[in-house]
């Protein structure tokens, strides 16, 4: 099992859902954060005072998923949110040692994707 997390612009967020439900990647929580990677720094004016926006408005998705199911939610995060342009983000695919559906008890490969209903 891994945790897939993906942080992509806020604008891609519904592509990159619709991207994960296609590959039929279930079970994602998302969180709008902030951050700062490979963009240059913004300056922008904010009422008449000129301001150096150093961090970016993201949205975080967290996937927990069996190890067959790896690789399609990397190609739908990266389907979903490439733009082609530099902040188009980034993914970490992280060892996930353990999982437990709170409904049903169900453990590890039997609390992440694949769900059955």
């Amino acid at each position: 099992m891994k945790l897939v997390i993906g942080i992509v612009r806020p604008e891609k967020a519904n592509d990159v859902l619709t991207a994960l439900y296609r590959a039929e990647v279930r079970g994602v929580s998302l969180s709008r954060v902030q951050g700062h990677g490979g963009e240059l720094d913004r300056v922008e004016t904010y009422r008449g005072t000129t301001v150096k926006m150093g961090l970016a408005e993201k949205v975080r998705f967290e996937i927990a998923v069996s190890d067959e199911f790896v690789e399609p939610a990397i190609e739908a995060l990266c389907e979903g949110g490439r733009t082609g342009e530099v902040g188009d983000g980034k993914i970490f695919v992280v060892p996930l040692e353990r999982a437990v559906r709170i409904r049903t008890g169900e453990t590890d490969h039997g609390a992440v994707t694949p769900v059955d209903a």
